[in-house]
């Protein structure tokens, strides 16, 4: 008898154990198909970049990217509500880093960028929205996607520049065409800026960053959507970059030059989330050159 009761303990034991592991699993997929990725948060930053004017110090730039409308949790409804958060913001400028739309997501729908398009124009910065395109729009049609966002007054730059002045002062976005599906021309966009103003280049892939010179202040991209999933001691499994996870999320520096990536907001291929949360992104620049209060 006796033996028979400690065996029917270790078994119970056991089955609390297997029972245990059971439901944490079943937790942890709940939380990241269901529950992460429909989640909307905003992440600030402030950053110190070389090149940057006193007059700007303190500006804000508020960064969306990889909306991805149509995928799970990221219907047109979602939408509005990331508009309303960015306009509660208050940013100075805003950017958006490319993929508007879907292709081929698990359990998606696909939105025509008109009605995307339609969303967007409620967005509020007084320095102005500016936008790239990414790889999904174009494997759409880059030149519909790009024409309903003009339509409603949004700037888009496809290797080109957009002049921004605040307080006298002039800074620019430089906008280039998405590294996959066309030609990112650094050094054709850049030459367009015959002035030593500070510029921001905005990219939807960060794969470009090793060919920006140090003339920039700083890059901005998207892509990645920071893995998607970010294992404790693994880290980011798959990172759509021939870098892997070097440019996978956050700000980088490397030899002066400042990149920051976003993790986005929707999701592509398979709806999950884990420990990268949808983001709407504020940047706060202020100059790294300064020194007690003033400018070098």
């Amino acid at each position: 008898m006796n033996l028979f009761m400690a065996a029917s303990r270790k078994l119970n034991k056991k089955l609390i154990v297997l029972l245990a592991l059971l439901l944490s699993g079943v937790a942890l997929a709940a939380w990241a198909f269901l529950i992460e990725p429909s989640l909307i948060t905003v992440s600030h930053h402030t950053i110190k970049i070389p090149r940057w004017q006193r007059e700007h110090q303190n500006l804000k730039i508020a960064i969306l990217t990889d909306l991805h409308v149509g995928a799970p949790h990221m219907n047109v409804g979602k939408l509005k509500q990331v508009v309303e958060r960015t306009n509660a913001e208050a940013p100075d400028a805003i950017v958006i880093l490319g993929d508007l739309v879907i292709q081929d997501v698990v359990g998606g729908k696909f939105v025509e960028p008109e009605l995307i398009a339609n969303e967007l124009k409620n967005l509020r910065a007084p320095l102005g929205v500016v936008a790239v395109l990414g790889n999904h729009d174009w494997w759409l049609d880059g030149e519909r996607v790009a024409r309903s966002l003009r339509e409603t007054g949004l700037t888009v730059l496809e290797n080109d520049v957009a002049r921004v002045e605040r307080d006298g002062k002039v800074f620019w976005f430089a906008g280039l065409g998405d590294l996959w599906t066309r030609a990112a021309d650094i050094k054709g966009t850049l030459g367009k800026i015959q002035t030593d103003d500070p510029v921001i280049v905005l990219t939807h892939n960060p794969d470009v960053f090793p060919d920006v010179p140090a003339r920039v202040s700083l890059t901005l991209a998207g892509h990645t959507h920071g893995g998607q999933v970010n294992l404790p001691f693994v880290g980011r499994p798959i990172v759509p970059s021939k870098f892997g996870q070097r440019y996978a999320s956050g700000h980088i520096t490397e030899n002066g030059r400042h990149l920051f990536v976003t993790n986005g907001i929707g999701t592509s291929i398979i709806p999950v989330r884990f420990r990268v949360p949808p983001e709407i992104v504020v940047l706060t620049l202020q100059t790294e050159d300064e020194k007690n209060g003033a400018p070098r």
